[in-house]
């Protein structure tokens, strides 16, 4: 039997060793700012938004939803949560007790993982997305990673969250699929080569969006949410950095504002 730090070493083996490719041209989908795009991860999927692109949850949409959308040649980002467990998932019984946290606030459910246990995730995060590549999802949004900054229940640092969220985004590629940094701010100087696009919540809230300027100076599009706030002034500034930005309901139902 293998012991956790062997199985670490082969699996960190394995993730990066797309490296020594790394001059080869992308063959996934790259958007860029000014991509239009419609975010539903409850209710019945509304797919009459004449956008570019969808974000889903990955495992409630049904696949006659997102072959819906392929025929208008709308692209589909698949939604998944990569930092925490949800009990409601198909693949909850995956999850061993020792990598479960802190509970989220407002979450019921929810807890935070252990993201240095890459030997226990790495598995149950692989076939998350091959499931995205088998439904043909053109990326993947995969959430929470930003457990280092949160009460997660775990000693996790910031370099356990860069090489976690990197894994995340080397084998998103290998799959082809596209793949957004959700929030994880602090970090998007040494991210931003390794992800396609940005996905954040409530930057102009909280007055953080300054922070994911590095996205459109590289040319990839940050999608950007808010829940509140003056409309008129929030999609101003987003649309003065060149930001895509949607006023959202907090349900994440099909209900939308565009800022442009």
């Amino acid at each position: 039997m293998k012991s956790k730090k062997s199985v670490f070493a082969l699996l960190a083996g394995m993730v990066f060793s797309s490296s020594a490719c790394a001059e080869t041209p992308p063959t996934w989908w790259q958007p860029t700012p000014g991509t239009s795009w419609q975010i539903q991860l409850q209710g019945t999927i509304n797919t009459s938004y004449q956008v570019q692109m969808y974000n889903l949850d990955l495992y409630d949409t049904p696949q006659s939803v997102i072959d819906t959308l392929h025929t208008r040649g709308v692209k589909v980002v698949c939604y998944f949560s990569a930092g925490t467990f949800e009990d409601w998932r198909s693949d909850a019984s995956a999850f061993p007790p020792d990598v479960l946290g802190n509970t989220l606030a407002d979450w019921p459910g929810e807890r935070w993982l252990d993201i240095r246990r890459i030997d226990v995730l790495g598995p149950i995060m692989a076939a998350r997305l091959d499931l995205a590549k088998a439904k043909q999802c053109d990326g993947v949004d995969p959430d929470n990673v930003d457990g280092y900054s949160n009460s997660s229940g775990f000693p996790i640092n910031a370099e356990n969250q860069l090489y976690y969220n990197k894994w995340l985004a080397e084998n998103a590629h290998a799959r082809g699929l596209a793949v957004g940094l959700k929030n994880d701010l602090n970090q998007i100087a040494e991210l931003v080569p390794h992800f396609d696009f940005a996905i954040n919540e409530q930057c102009a809230q909280y007055q953080e969006c300054n922070l994911l300027s590095p996205f459109i100076a590289a040319n990839k599009p940050v999608f950007q949410i808010e829940y509140q706030g003056n409309k008129t002034k929030v999609c101003a500034a987003a649309n003065a950095m060149n930001f895509d930005a949607l006023y959202k309901r907090l349900d994440l139902k099909s209900w939308r504002l565009a800022c442009r």
